[in-house]
């Protein structure tokens, strides 16, 4: 990054701010992509989820964690962290902001009980960068369309992991 970067907890901003800047990021179609659904009626994590300020005090990106499940078969909830969105400002992306809140989301992760955590991404970046893969989700479903090769894992022990599921909000 060229210009000074401030990580603060994403509940320290304007919900409405937060708002703007994901329909920049990524339209106000956003809503109805998969991933809004898979999420749908839980609140996101806070020692997750993060937003990144410019050296003029501006937002220019956020990153939300939230907590979701993968259900088995046999109606097993298995708990995961679903990472994303990673919203950056488009006249502020290729600065290294998005992969300042990435690094900053998963080092929040507790090392004592790591949840497994799952993404809609792109393999190559991901899998480079903090070891993502799509290795272990072939068999698991959506609430709606979306491109298998996009779904990644980072586990610990990926054996944990249910073969088969269907992925949707966390609800206890």
């Amino acid at each position: 990054m060229t210009e000074a970067l401030t990580l603060i907890p994403l509940d320290n901003v304007d919900p409405a701010l937060v708002e703007a800047l994901l329909d920049r990021a990524f339209e106000p179609e956003r809503r109805q992509r998969t991933a809004y659904t898979v999420r749908d009626g839980v609140d996101w994590l806070p020692g997750l989820s993060f937003a990144a300020i410019d050296g003029e005090d501006h937002l220019v990106g956020t990153i939300q964690c939230w907590p979701v499940a993968l259900t088995d078969g046999t109606g097993r909830a298995h708990p995961l962290i679903m990472v994303g969105p990673v919203a950056v400002l488009p006249e502020a992306q290729g600065k290294g902001i998005g992969k300042a809140l990435m690094t900053a989301s998963l080092g929040a992760l507790s090392p004592q009980a790591p949840l497994p955590q799952v993404m809609i991404g792109d393999p190559e970046y991901y899998g480079r960068f903090w070891g993502f893969s799509n290795a272990a989700t072939a068999g698991w479903s959506l609430p709606g369309p979306f491109d298998p090769r996009r779904l990644l894992a980072r586990c610990d022990n990926p054996s944990v992991l249910p073969k088969e599921g269907m992925l949707g909000p966390w609800r206890r």
